[in-house]
């Protein structure tokens, strides 16, 4: 089994901004995307998948891998752009998105390899995590699961219901890392539901918590990388991120959750990112 490569001229800044470039990309197709809730992770899927993930683009189904579940499956454009970097599927595949007959669609499905499970209704992936950590156990597999949740996907009473069956069963193989950005589709997270303390509230569920910068790719995958945290404790990383990072005309605005980029705005992000890029 191969593990995640060690970067040689790369860093995980720089697959970061390539994991953004195609995401600006495939959103300025027709049928747009989740930009938004995609660049705000985009630093954690680099770390994921560049640093800290035991997989191999070869072997997608190997029963040793460590598995991945994006459980905010409306950030699908990420996830690709993520897989294809790491070799998954060729990159030009990338400009089928959406398109009548690419298997790339709004939302993941199986028959992408990388992908474990079709994803996307809000609320399900954490109880997906914790079967496939649960099955682990039981087959004696050494391996992670890590599910990214989004923070309005805290909402959904069915996650809290899996965070206390994963601390009741001791699942110390299972990570999750929340997507903190502060915004979903119809405004504030904070001004809909209320969730701070928010590491408290995971806390008081029995988890081992840290509370991070996910805009540090590096520091992500230290954390990330040193899971389990505590033993017989799930670890859940909270990722305070920016929606729409990097384009100064969409960052921090809920209008970035889904766009359908013009011509004109296509040229204006691929501007910022680069101008982000050469800053760097």
């Amino acid at each position: 089994m191969t593990t995640a490569p060690v970067l040689e001229r790369d860093t995980l800044d720089t697959v970061a901004a390539r994991i953004r470039s195609h995401v600006v990309d495939m959103c300025a197709g027709p049928e747009g995307g989740h930009l938004g809730g995609a660049f705000s992770c985009a630093d954690v899927l680099a770390a994921l998948y560049f640093s800290v993930l035991n997989v191999d683009p070869q072997r997608p189904d190997a029963p040793d891998r460590d598995r991945f579940l994006l459980s905010k499956g409306h950030a699908a454009v990420g996830l690709y752009a993520t897989l294809a970097e790491r070799g998954f599927f060729p990159v030009e595949e990338l400009a089928g998105y959406g398109r009548p007959g690419s298997r790339l669609m709004g939302h993941p499905v199986r028959a992408v390899p990388g992908v474990e499970l079709p994803t996307g209704s809000l609320g399900h992936g954490l109880a997906l995590g914790c079967g496939f950590a649960l099955a682990d156990r039981y087959a004696g597999r050494d391996t992670r699961t890590f599910v990214l949740l989004g923070d309005g996907e805290l909402q959904e009473g069915s996650v809290w219901e899996a965070a206390i069956a994963a601390a009741s069963l001791r699942l110390d193989r299972l990570v999750v890392i929340v997507d903190r950005n502060g915004l979903q589709l119809t405004g504030a997270t904070d001004g809909i539901a209320p969730m701070e303390p928010l590491a408290d509230r995971w806390r008081s569920f029995g988890w081992a918590v840290r509370d991070v910068d996910g805009h540090d790719p590096d520091g992500l995958a230290e954390h990330l990388g040193s899971a389990p945290w505590e033993p017989g404790r799930p670890s859940v990383l909270i990722a305070r991120t920016v929606k729409g990072r990097g384009l100064p005309f969409l960052e921090g605005r809920s209008a970035s959750h889904y766009v359908t980029l013009s011509p004109r705005n296509h040229a204006r992000a691929v501007r910022a990112l680069r101008a982000t890029e050469d800053a760097g």
